[in-house]
């Protein structure tokens, strides 16, 4: 389904729900105005393929452009509200927009990049600064019926760049019409079993690829979706009790933040409504989903993917129990395990995971990347280590760019962070390689403190010793430091590049 045809059936319900304003957005509206874009994309002279950036907080107005987009056959790019200009200039230009659209609360970026995109079409939100074009004004120019030459676009995302500098991921446009099911549709229904009308919380940014996916696939349901400007613990579960949730979507770090809240303030909200609570974007500690799940019953659910969109594991709350740790097994695409000639290991050995006969994709003008991230069979990975189980479970290891070499010695990070997330006195943690003129590198966790605990030697000294006891003497961390906040993309993953750069450059062992 599309929600053009909800606005048909039934055009008053919500379609989007603002968390903190209470405003409200129907699928009449959702249609009109997106179908109003459409007609001005067309005027601007934008064809199929061409491309459209969106630079917004989590706004009213979101899904209207990438509606309108996606039923005028172009691409859409969603960027970050926490880049400056010079990154958000970085990617409308490699992604080669010919229009943004901007709002007035981005105005601190939006203004410095005016300059450069002198060839890109602006369009402001809530007020348009020069030289941008008022928003609301150019769309009341056009009529609310659909373009005569309707076809399927297609979001073209970039990676959070945790690893290098972000990768446009671009898939080919669909070639069947704005309506066709599309495997996460699929997956949706047939495998969480949601159902029309659902309602949908989604706490995270909406230019993420997670959060914009699935809230545009709620939408192909005639769901409501309840959008949050920022995540804030207990909101979610006063969001939940007040508007009868029935899904939502976390990252590891909403869980953790959700479970510090104080007992009486968990048991103080109905959250009987939840059906169907799904987390993805970054590996989740066995003790926090444990936890979860004693929480809020047997209905967590976890999805291992990329933007790149070309695989995807699942795995439900019995089926995690029983296999602990694991991520799932493949609903989309062909699961591999490889060596480092590209070629299938035996079943619990560790390899680089590949998915087999999924989505294709490549990344924007980036040949050699695209090429990199396929081996000799054509199958793609998204450089995440991991084995499988004799049952087809897949665990992962970690990402093979963050693997430290210690004496000769493999040590992936996320078994060790897995551990000290665990501690009562650690809120956050990262694990990386610190230079060592003797084993190459030496293992080093950076940690970030619960409130009320202080940093020190002893403090120190408690959390190697808690180290040793709990792995072997290659994997236990050398080294403790402390820091205020670790720096994470607000979907949980860990800008761990940005930590270890700060122990390599100079070769200083010290976090600065």
């Amino acid at each position: 389904m599309h929600p053009s045809q909800y606005a048909a059936s039934t055009p008053d319900t919500a379609a989007v729900i603002m968390a903190d304003s209470g405003e409200t957005l129907t699928y009449r509206q959702l249609d009109d105005r997106s179908n109003q874009l459409a007609q001005l994309f067309r005027a601007q002279g934008l064809v199929r393929g061409d491309v459209i950036a969106i630079l917004l907080e989590n706004h009213p107005r979101y899904f209207e452009a990438c509606w309108a987009a996606q039923r005028s056959g172009l691409y859409f790019v969603g960027i970050s509200s926490k880049l400056n200009a010079d990154e958000a200039a970085y990617i409308i230009e490699d992604s080669e927009a010919k229009l943004l659209i901007t709002s007035a609360a981005m105005t601190d970026i939006a203004a410095p990049l005016a300059e450069r995109l002198s060839h890109v079409h602006l369009y402001m939100l809530d007020g348009a600064i020069d030289p941008y074009q008022n928003y609301e004004a150019s769309l009341e120019e056009f009529l609310a019926r659909p373009i005569t030459d309707e076809s399927a676009g297609s979001d073209m995302l970039y990676s959070s760049g945790t690893t290098g500098r972000p990768k446009g991921i671009k898939p080919a446009l669909p070639e069947a019409g704005i309506d066709a099911v599309t495997p996460l549709h699929q997956v949706m229904t047939q495998v969480l079993k949601l159902k029309p009308g659902c309602v949908y919380l989604s706490p995270a940014p909406l230019y993420h690829s997670s959060p914009l996916r699935w809230c545009m696939g709620i939408h192909r349901l005639g769901g409501t979706v309840v959008v949050m400007e920022k995540f804030r613990d207990e909101q979610v579960l006063q969001l939940i009790e007040r508007y009868k949730v029935q899904s939502a979507q976390f990252v590891p770090t909403h869980f953790q933040r959700l479970l510090k809240l104080e007992s009486a303030t968990k048991q103080n909200y109905e959250l009987n409504s939840l059906e169907a609570v799904v987390h993805a974007g970054a590996p989740c500690a066995a003790t926090t989903k444990r936890q979860m799940i004693d929480w809020w019953g047997p209905i967590i659910h976890e999805f291992y993917a990329g933007t790149e969109g070309n695989g995807l594991c699942y795995i439900n709350s019995e089926q995690w129990l029983s296999h602990p740790g694991s991520v799932g097994r493949p609903v989309v695409g062909k699961l591999h395990i490889c060596n480092d000639e590209g070629e299938p290991v035996a079943p619990g050995e560790e390899g680089l995971i590949y998915f087999e006969d999924g989505p294709q994709f490549h990344y924007h003008n980036d040949a050699q990347k695209t090429a990199e991230a396929h081996n000799q069979h054509g199958w793609s990975t998204l450089g995440d280590v991991g084995r499988v189980d004799e049952e087809g479970y897949l665990y992962l290891t970690d990402r093979k760019s963050f693997m430290i070499i210690s004496g000769g010695v493999n040590v992936y990070p996320q078994e060790i962070e897995d551990l000290f997330i665990a501690h009562p006195k650690v809120a956050d943690v990262a694990v990386i390689g610190a230079p060592d003129e003797d084993m190459g590198e030496r293992v080093v966790a950076v940690i970030q403190l619960e409130a009320g605990h202080t940093a020190g030697e002893r403090l120190s000294e408690e959390l190697v010793n808690y180290g040793r006891q709990h792995l072997s003497h290659i994997k236990a961390p050398r080294q403790v430091d402390f820091v205020s906040e670790l720096p994470r993309h607000d979907t949980g993953k860990l800008y761990k590049r940005l930590i270890r750069d700060q122990y390599w450059q100079g070769r200083n062992s010290k976090l600065i």
